[in-house]
Order: structure tokens, then sequence, then C-alpha cells
């Protein structure tokens, strides 16, 4: 009875806890197409992140390492990035939320420059077929 009594606590435990981890890690886990406004005009970028249990992002923009956060629908990354147009080496800044239509939106920061981004996810290659 006791050990039955331990499962089904258990159970429970599992079944309150994982929704909620879930659901902070499916905002922004996965591919992304992301389009920041600059003062050159739209750049374009693919991202691919991941994000463990305790909020930590990790994953590629572009060939570069991400690094940063996931916390409370919000998503705060900082990293160094070169960029390939100009060769200058600085820290990239991404602050965004995912909206309702499941975009994510914010700001970036580079170097001297600013702006804002959207990023979508990509749709899959047979979606048309």
């Amino acid at each position: 009875m006791r050990r039955l009594l331990v499962l089904a606590v258990g159970l429970i435990g599992l079944l309150v806890a994982g929704p909620r981890a879930t659901a902070q890690n499916s905002g922004i886990d996965g591919k992304w197409h992301f389009v920041l406004d600059t003062p050159g005009g739209d750049r374009e970028m693919d991202a691919n992140f991941a994000v463990d249990g305790d909020g930590k992002v990790t994953g590629k923009f572009g060939e570069t390492d991400v690094a940063g956060t996931y916390k409370n629908s919000e998503m705060n990354l900082d990293f160094e990035m070169t960029s390939e147009e100009s060769g200058e080496t600085s820290h990239l800044k991404l602050v965004g939320k995912v909206d309702d239509a499941s975009a994510l939106a914010g700001t970036w920061e580079f170097s001297e420059y600013s702006g804002t981004f959207k990023a979508t996810r990509p749709k899959p290659a047979d979606a048309g077929k």
C-alpha cells in the first residue's frame, strides 16, 4: 500500500511539473528564420535554439554559437559574433517575446547599431505538396 502511495505521489508530481517545463522550453526551442531591420536594409538569418529546464539557451545563430536565457516568456541572448559584411566582432544582443501569432519579435543591438527583428518558424519543406 505504501509503495502504491509513493508511486501515485510521484506520478502526480510528474503530471504537474511536466507541462510547466515543456511550456517554458517550447516557446523558442527549434528552428527560426530571423529578419533584422537594419539601417542597410533587412538582414536574414536562420537560427536553431535549445532551451534547458533552467531556461539556458544554446544553439546557433547562423554559424555562431548562441548564449542566453528564455524565462517568463522572454528571450534574452547576448553572444559574440563577427559580421560577415564588415568583419567587425562585437556582442549581438537579441531581446524578444513570442507573440500571439507564434512569431518572435523584439530588438537587437550590435556594436553601435540597433533595430528591431521578427522571426518565424520555417515552413516544412513538404507543406505545399
